[in-house]
């Protein structure tokens, strides 16, 4: 009969050959992540971390701004500023390993349509994510509400083939997570948190190309808060730096067929 040693050894190598197999089907099919957000710089500030270590691990990383947020800065036009925050947002985008898109409306003007909702379910079906990352639901600043809300809407659009658009319905989006912003912290409950600290360094010298990322606009320091940030939600989880996302309620359950 096997010593409760034996059992407890083969128990673990049982363990590690499953981390081992889960592993490697996750390297043989890389994800596709669409991070969708209000402003450029908004999703590479609170999920750039996690964008760049996606990226490290071989998975396509695509961010979607649906506006340059180019009325933020008060010494420039929004014709001038928003052509600095397109540099500035190709820029970041090629340090972080991610493909940019840039959506057609304006900072402050984003509308809660149905056009606006049809407009980024075909980006969806372009890109064909398997996860979405985009803003809480509740914030400070209209334009991060209502992409959130047209994001959550588009999830649905972009799978139905009775929804006609350019391009044809994909239905294989996981999970939508909702990135953990300082503007959208009402009710924000952090869930999902992900180690990001072997890719702190290079996110950090990436947003920094941004100007206001780095308090040069509104003195605001964003990177050293997200950088923070970081260090808090990675010490509650024990992992260093973390970055933290919330997800829907149903998102929240485990169903197991026995205690596990």
């Amino acid at each position: 009969m096997p010593t409760r040693h034996a059992l407890v050894a083969d128990a673990l190598r049982a363990l590690l050959l499953s981390m081992f197999l889960i592993s490697a089907a996750e390297g043989q099919a890389p994800r596709t992540i669409l991070a969708i957000g209000g402003h450029a710089g908004d999703m590479e500030l609170t999920a750039g971390a996690v964008l760049l270590g996606a990226h490290q691990r071989g998975d396509r990383v695509v961010i979607l701004h649906l506006t340059l947020g180019e009325g933020g800065n008060p010494k420039l036009s929004p014709a001038e500023y928003g052509a600095q925050k397109k540099r500035e947002a190709e820029a970041v985008a090629s340090a972080l390993g991610a493909d940019v898109l840039f959506g057609p409306y304006r900072d402050g003007e984003i509308p809660n349509d149905e056009a606006a909702r049809r407009y980024v379910a075909d980006v969806m079906r372009q890109v064909k994510p398997t996860l979405v990352i985009t803003h809480w639901k509740e914030s400070l600043h209209k334009d991060h509400s209502i992409t959130s809300a047209v994001v959550q809407d588009a999830v649905l659009l972009a799978s139905l083939p009775g929804v006609t658009l350019a391009h044809p319905a994909w239905r294989g989006i996981r999970s939508v997570w909702y990135a953990d912003n300082w503007e959208d912290a009402t009710n924000f409950a952090p869930y999902v948190f992900v180690k990001v600290t072997d890719a702190l360094s290079a996110w950090r010298a990436a947003v920094s190309q941004y100007e206001f990322a780095r308090g040069g606009i509104a003195g605001f320091p964003y990177v050293e808060y997200y950088s923070a940030l970081a260090t808090v939600r990675g010490a509650v989880v024990y992992k260093g730096q973390a970055v933290a996302f919330a997800v829907e309620p149903e998102a929240r359950r485990r169903v197991l067929d026995s205690l596990p």
